[in-house]
């Protein structure tokens, strides 16, 4: 095994352990035994669990807004683009190991030493939202004039996070599809 394989092992057997069961509760030994990495090795890739912890937060943060983005991002319509995050928090909300935000986990356990990463994925999915909607510039129409707002990229971030927020309380799509219905009033549809 190169340091390359070892490296996604660890990582994927640290997030699943992370996200499973939280960061405190999972020593390095427990996700050394789940990816089969020696010590040895887990040591000189990661030197501290922090080092690990924030790799783990970085590698989902790419991938959830990676996947995220494809999605919002398909329909050419700004309004049908912010339903479109709903959609797809719907479908996430019920998967089977869902467990909230592992950011805002990774916060709660750890505050203000959480690593960085937890505050960047926060200002990244603000980024997204508001570069869902239309540019001001070409919000003519005054039906559109919701869509300018400087306030609406906001607005969605505390919506999708509450929805989020619910939804690990209450597992299931209804957390998505109620934070949608609030959205739509805040387009004016």
């Amino acid at each position: 095994m190169d340091d390359e394989e070892a490296r996604t092992r660890l990582l994927d057997a640290a997030e699943e352990l992370f996200y499973r069961h939280g960061i405190q509760a999972v020593g390095m030994d427990r996700i050394r035994t789940a990816s089969g990495v020696p010590l040895k090795r887990l040591y000189r890739l990661f030197p501290a669990k922090d080092s690990l912890v924030t790799a783990y937060l970085e590698r989902r943060d790419r991938r959830w807004l990676d996947s995220l983005r494809t999605a919002a991002l398909a329909p050419a319509e700004p309004r049908a683009r912010v339903r479109a995050v709903f959609d797809w928090l719907a479908e996430w909300f019920t998967e089977p190991d869902f467990r909230g935000c592992a950011f805002l986990n990774a916060y709660g356990e750890l505050g203000a030493a959480a690593p960085e990463i937890v505050r960047v994925h926060k200002v990244e999915l603000h980024a997204l939202l508001a570069g869902l909607t239309a540019d001001p510039a070409d919000a003519a129409d005054p039906a559109d004039a919701a869509l300018a707002d400087p306030a609406l990229a906001d607005r969605l971030l505390i919506l999708t996070e509450g929805a989020t927020t619910v939804a690990a309380l209450t597992p299931g799509p209804e957390p998505a599809h109620r934070a949608r219905e609030i959205a739509e009033l805040l387009l004016g549809e």
